[in-house]
């Protein structure tokens, strides 16, 4: 199976090659996580990269790329943060709604690349659809605003045993990263 998978390899990185690319090849870790919370599907998936740097990202119950980390401990606490804002969440009752809003934004996502890839748009079509994008995140704000704050930092038991200038450093990466 091995010089089966050899092989494919080296067409693949061939084909690659061919076409201008710079093909390295490196062996590496890749984790998959899972977890079950409250009936609903957690996963992730981080590996090690060329740079010795982890690259996260959250399979599901939505994908969501994350960034690269230094070190592969900063990776497992953001991964349990996570899942304890998803304990959280799973509480709600329209979590699946907001499940289904994300999954819905992806699919836009991937909508809106092929647009781009494959059309000549004209500028005007692209500013109204700037235009939607801000009165959607205008929207969001609005109902974050309107809307009563059920979870609080302080309320992570991951948090609250954390040394101080841990704390304030997972919160920040949670924050810039989901």
């Amino acid at each position: 199976m091995k010089k089966i998978l050899d092989a494919e390899l080296s067409v693949n990185t061939m084909k690659l090659e061919q076409k201008g690319g710079k093909v390295k090849i490196i062996k590496s870790k890749t984790c998959y996580v899972k977890f079950m919370v409250n009936g609903m599907k957690l996963s992730y998936v981080y590996n090690i990269n060329k740079d010795g740097k982890f690259f996260l990202e959250r399979v599901s119950p939505y994908p969501l790329p994350v960034r690269e980390f230094d070190m592969e401990g900063t990776v497992v606490d953001l991964i349990l943060f996570d899942v304890e804002q998803f304990r959280n969440a799973s509480k709600s009752k329209n979590i699946q709604e907001f499940i289904d809003v994300s999954l819905q934004i992806n699919k836009t996502v991937r909508s809106f690349e092929h647009l781009f890839l494959y059309y000549n748009v004209e500028k005007e079509r692209l500013t109204e659809l700037h235009n939607k994008l801000n009165e959607i995140k205008e929207l969001i704000t609005d109902v974050r605003e309107s809307s009563e704050r059920i979870y609080y930092d302080e309320d992570s038991p991951l948090l609250r045993n954390a040394d101080p200038n841990e704390r304030e450093n997972m919160i920040g990466v949670y924050y810039d990263c989901f």
